[in-house]
């Protein structure tokens, strides 16, 4: 497989966006949408362009006990919508603690409570990708 992959973490106003490296192997934070301001679609397809983007990957809030509710469908439609608009196969994965774990990594880093507010999405968005990279096999492995 040619092409990173690009990770989406959606909330209710902003999406958290990361990108892989070539390889397919380190995820970064690389910015976050305002869905209150942005055409969501068309920046997304600057991304895609941008980075060389071949898998858009959607983080997918399951529950603790497995089961999808109103955020999970609310991601879903996110993912479709982002499908219908780009010609880039969307995927989905888990995205349990992600927001948790970027804001205990936030702190652990000593960056000031303001600046969190702006950098967790992007972060949770990059603890998902990185997740869904860990779980893919490596393309030596694929042939």
């Amino acid at each position: 497989m040619t092409g990173r992959v690009l990770g989406l973490d959606p909330g209710q106003r902003r999406i958290g966006v990361a990108v892989s490296d070539p390889t397919r192997t380190i995820a970064s934070p690389v910015r976050f949408i305002d869905a209150s301001t942005e055409d969501v679609a068309r920046t997304v397809c600057d991304i895609c362009e941008e980075y060389d983007i071949s898998v858009i990957v959607v983080g997918l809030p399951i529950n603790l006990d497995g089961s999808e509710g109103a955020s999970a469908s609310a991601a879903r439609s996110f993912a479709a919508e982002i499908a219908e608009a780009i010609a880039i196969g969307v995927e989905f994965q888990d995205e349990r603690f992600t927001s948790r774990t970027a804001e205990a990594a936030l702190i652990e880093g000593g960056v000031k409570r303001r600046s969190r507010k702006e950098k967790r999405d992007q972060v949770a968005a990059a603890v998902m990708l990185q997740s869904y990279l860990d779980r893919r096999p490596t393309d030596a492995t694929e042939q």
